[in-house]
């Protein structure tokens, strides 16, 4: 397949314009000519130097990760960032990246992922950003208690070993979720504002603990790498359906 066909048709699943004003970061192709042919794809949730050699060793034609490369443009291709794509270019292996319109798909993204392991229902959109969404709220078939939804969370994610925190000041039952993955904490106002019992993210911030308590609202920080594995491995099972070869470059972080 060419590269440009898999690029549109990612493009257009992904709502990829939609949030060309929304994130820093360059979504779609970054790097990589646009007529080259693709048979095998690797996705990973970042776009480093130790995904790039590993996608190289697979013999992949493209790399499509959560997290890219260029976050605002480049100013100098020196340092770390020559390091990055210097491999890229030499193994032939083109670069696509979807961000926030990933984080944002009802279906195909991290939110949704999350949403899926919890077995949330009545599912609606979260986390508003502009005219968009990141996120996702739905309601518990079955109450949660703190402690249940927190284990049901270091059972399924891969949080390299370490435990998920818990900001345990909300109610008893949790019916309530929302979920925005990664660096999802700025939106605990919305999901307070809401009504949600809980908000599932992947990092805090020092404030957040303090913000939960005074608004009596559960707040679990389940590792930002682990809540957006979701997204890429989505996007494998559709490219799988496209005719490709796929291969999942698994690259915790612990964070």
């Amino acid at each position: 397949m060419k590269l440009s066909s898999v690029v549109d048709r990612l493009d257009e699943e992904l709502r990829t314009a939609d949030y060309a004003d929304l994130d820093a970061s360059a979504n779609g192709l970054q790097v990589g000519p646009s007529e080259a042919e693709v048979e095998r794809v690797a996705v990973a949730v970042d776009g480093v130097r130790e995904t790039v050699d590993r996608a190289s060793e697979a013999d992949a034609d493209l790399l499509v990760v959560h997290h890219g490369m260029a976050w605002g443009g480049f100013d100098r291709l020196t340092g770390r960032t020559y390091d990055r794509i210097a491999p890229l270019i030499e193994a032939d292996l083109a670069l696509y990246v979807s961000h926030l319109p990933l984080d944002g798909h009802q279906e195909l993204g991290n939110a949704a992922g999350v949403a899926d392991l919890l077995e949330l229902e009545e599912r609606a959109p979260f986390g508003e950003l502009g005219p968009e969404y990141i996120g996702q709220r739905g309601t518990a078939a079955d109450p949660y208690t703190p402690d249940e939804l927190r284990d049901r969370l270091e059972a399924h994610l891969d949080t390299g070993g370490r435990p998920v925190q818990l900001f345990d000041f909300g109610p008893d039952e949790i019916e309530d979720v929302t979920i925005v993955t990664g660096s999802g904490a700025d939106w605990l106002d919305e999901a307070v504002d809401a009504g949600a019992d809980a908000l599932v993210t992947g990092e805090g911030k020092g404030k957040v603990y303090h913000e939960a308590q005074e608004a009596g609202i559960h707040v679990f920080l389940a590792g930002h790498y682990a809540t957006e594995t979701f997204g890429v491995r989505s996007l494998q099972e559709v490219v799988e359906e496209w005719g490709l070869e796929t291969t999942f470059l698994d690259v915790p972080t612990g964070l």
